[in-house]
């Protein structure tokens, strides 16, 4: 597998334990240096989200809240993300992140990586 994720380190919002730890190793597979899941927002420390990621892979809904707020810092602070999620309503998404890619679940392990790599700069959709 080429490393497009080579040497980052990866911010995986997910609540759902299965898929998480899915993403944890299909990131490493990819070449990311380090993956931290983080199932509740609670779990991150905001103040230094720059410092501790290169990227984050962010789904839209943890356990019925809203992850936008902590998507627009992400944002302002210049981390590269992609949302990968399964909600319906994607309105909302394309209005307020416009440029930011959403691979929607069930979605393939390639398509995700594909993306978090165009976010980061590399690979061939960047």
């Amino acid at each position: 597998m080429p490393p497009l994720l080579d040497g980052l380190r990866i911010l995986v919002l997910e609540d759902e334990f299965l898929i998480a730890m899915d993403v944890e190793q299909l990131c490493r597979d990819y070449g990311a240096g380090e993956v931290i899941i983080a199932r509740d927002l609670a779990e991150i420390d905001r103040k230094s989200i720059t410092s501790q990621f290169d990227a984050a892979i962010v789904d839209l809904m943890l356990g019925g809240t809203s992850t936008l707020d902590f998507a627009s810092r992400l944002r302002e602070s210049g981390v590269p993300f992609v949302f990968a999620s399964g909600y319906s309503d994607m309105d909302e998404i394309k209005v307020s992140f416009p440029d930011i890619k959403l691979v929607t679940k069930p979605y393939s392990g390639d398509d995700l990586v594909q993306a978090v790599a165009a976010a980061c700069g590399r690979g061939p959709l960047a």
